[in-house]
């Protein structure tokens, strides 16, 4: 006969798994930065204990580098896969760019990312995610019809625009549109960007 081991439980509660940790870091770090990332007020965040945390992670830089991996994988690739089943590439452009400016506003975390840019745990994880969402752009402006180059350029421009939004709306909301007006500003945009 085998023996099937169950996850354990404490106090009623199924054990935390590493992605549940590495959350609640995002989580702090898109409430308080990088330095809100601590294992004690996780713990209470999370309703559990210490042992939880070191039962996944040997210390707090490794917890910081799951979450930054966590990020990269539910902030882009995860959305990448979302949008590849759309087909026509214009399409996935405006799926892409309308979600993502509308989402940075609500989303401290890019934000509180880029103003700890210094570390360089952030740093490479931006550097990692910037890459890759730059190049995805590019792809979509290149299966539009521009050619690599031009298409990376405007790959660039457009992540720049949407870290210009993400960016104003956490430091000035009042500047930006709002509903309607926001998608028609959008629409503009990437008209803009898809001008030939």
């Amino acid at each position: 006969m085998v023996m099937v081991q169950r996850p354990r439980k404490t106090a009623g509660k199924p054990r935390l798994s590493a992605s549940d940790w590495a959350d609640a870091a995002l989580a702090a770090m898109s409430e308080g930065g990088l330095a809100a990332v601590a294992v004690e007020p996780l713990a209470v965040r999370l309703g559990t204990t210490k042992g939880s945390f070191y039962w996944h992670f040997a210390n707090r830089d490794a917890l910081i580098e799951a979450a930054l991996e966590r990020w990269a994988e539910t902030e882009t690739e995860a959305i990448i896969t979302e949008l590849e089943t759309e087909p026509d590439p214009e399409r996935r452009l405006r799926l892409l760019f309308g979600e993502a400016i509308r989402t940075s506003v609500e989303d401290r975390l890019e934000v509180s990312l880029l103003a700890t840019a210094d570390d360089p745990r952030v740093r490479a994880a931006l550097e990692r995610v910037t890459e890759r969402r730059v190049a995805y752009v590019a792809q979509l402006f290149q299966e539009a019809g521009f050619p690599g180059p031009e298409a990376r350029q405007r790959g660039l421009l457009a992540y720049t625009v949407y870290l210009g939004h993400a960016q104003l709306g956490h430091a000035v909301p009042a500047t930006l549109p709002e509903a309607e007006e926001l998608t028609r500003h959008l629409d503009r945009a990437l008209d803009l960007l898809l001008m030939r």
